[in-house]
């Protein structure tokens, strides 16, 4: 308890909590297309290509637009940007709840619900901003810790659009956005590490370093694999199993919720123990869970498999964000938007590969079978690139390097 107060009186705890509850109801919204899937395939009969595709839109649209918003967050604050993001969420909705009414419109709606997508690297990167180098990984293991958001729109869509209808769910959306916004607001302040002295080129550095890219890897696993899973779980669960649309939600419901919770863990014990180690660990045990997954055991083995997925995706998730301020320590949200986009984007992979393997193979077995293959390959990318790692910008393992004490007081 002692160290938490250390960690809360080293930052601004009303900026964290903000930035947290701002990422959690952008992500609700952003996978609002996901947890409703199992009604709008009924709604218009889409094939399991179809189903696929829809629920990909959303997650690629927020991937293209998390580095335009990082980049405007460093000329205009991340504060404001959250502020402009989450006004444009709201017209957004509106948007939705009187204009959509066809598969098309479904389309174009994911593209909207794209810019509650692109809130991640402005959340991190404002909840983290007050707080010194090692205590970096907490800070965006509680701010990240919003993609709990996932656990809102499962939990709380399916009954509401058995009871309103789908469309009237956007609605719904459009009025939870003033809370967040009011949060933003009234409670919290920019930080001080915006690095007003930097220009853009040299902002968009990170687009061509190797190390960028080699984290864009790590995160197209940890995260792409979670907002693929959390958006495809719904559908999976109902078309494989055939359990209603509402006991689909509650069930994905429980696999966010470990991924959610345990990013906070990830970026905890990546401040001790490592983000490099932290993350040798999940891509080990995702890989292994991934080809379990494609044997496709019963639904009881298969919810317990995917509670132990999300918490090793939400711990990689939380190890890999304690290493990006390390590395990037001037320009962290657009560092943190880039690897979101790019991560995000890779997301779009696992329903279009379930989508393809259901509809062409006759099993969703094939789609675990290629993600797992995929996550054998970049754990041997980052064993590979953390020898140079360790050796240039960060500490054995992960650690952060030249953490004093003194740097409490800076930041505080």
């Amino acid at each position: 308890m002692a160290s938490f107060k250390t960690f809360l009186k080293a930052g601004h705890p009303p900026t964290l909590f903000a930035s947290f509850l701002y990422f959690d109801f952008c992500f609700a919204i952003w996978v609002l297309n996901g947890a409703m899937a199992p009604f709008i395939s009924e709604a218009f009969a889409l094939t399991p290509a179809q189903k696929g595709f829809m629920i990909s839109v959303p997650i690629m649209s927020g991937a293209i637009m998390r580095f335009p918003l990082g980049v405007l967050s460093q000329y205009i604050g991340r504060k404001r940007a959250a502020l402009v993001e989450m006004g444009l969420i709201l017209i957004a909705m509106i948007y939705g709840y009187f204009a959509v009414s066809t598969y098309n419109d479904v389309l174009a709606m994911g593209v909207l619900l794209g810019i509650a997508g692109a809130s991640f690297g402005v959340a991190l990167s404002l909840g983290s901003g007050w707080f010194p180098p090692q205590y970096k990984g907490l800070a965006m293991g509680i701010a990240g810790a919003g993609n709990s958001g996932t656990v809102l729109a499962v939990l709380l869509a399916p009954p509401l659009a058995t009871s309103y209808g789908w469309q009237n769910v956007y609605g719904f959306a459009a009025f939870t956005m003033l809370i967040p916004f009011l949060v933003m607001l009234i409670f919290a302040k920019e930080p001080p590490d915006r690095g007003d002295d930097h220009n853009l080129k040299e902002m968009l550095k990170c687009l061509v370093e190797k190390d960028g890219w080699v984290f864009n890897a790590i995160y197209i696993i940890t995260f792409g694999g979670f907002i693929g899973l959390s958006n495809f779980l719904p559908t999976y669960f109902h078309d494989q199993f055939g359990v209603t649309k509402i006991q689909a939600g509650q069930l994905t419901m429980l696999a966010a919720v470990m991924g959610s919770g345990i990013r906070i863990l990830g970026g905890y014990v990546s401040d001790r123990w490592g983000g490099i180690n932290s993350l040798t660990l999940v891509f080990v045990m995702v890989t292994i869970l991934m080809f379990i997954n494609s044997t496709m055991p019963s639904i009881t083995a298969t919810t317990i498999l995917f509670m132990c997925t999300f918490a090793f995706l939400g711990m990689g998730n939380g190890s890999l964000f304690q290493l990006v301020p390390l590395r990037w320590p001037i320009t962290t949200a657009v560092a943190g938007s880039m690897i979101g986009e790019i991560g995000a984007l890779g997301g779009g992979f696992i329903p279009n590969a379930m989508g393809i393997s259901k509809q062409y193979y006759g099993s969703f077995s094939y789609g675990f079978i290629a993600f797992g293959i995929f996550s054998a390959l970049v754990f041997i990318v980052l064993r590979v690139a953390q020898r140079r790692w360790t050796r240039t910008w960060v500490g054995k393992g992960g650690k952060a390097i030249n953490a004093h004490a003194e740097e409490v007081k800076t930041y505080s």
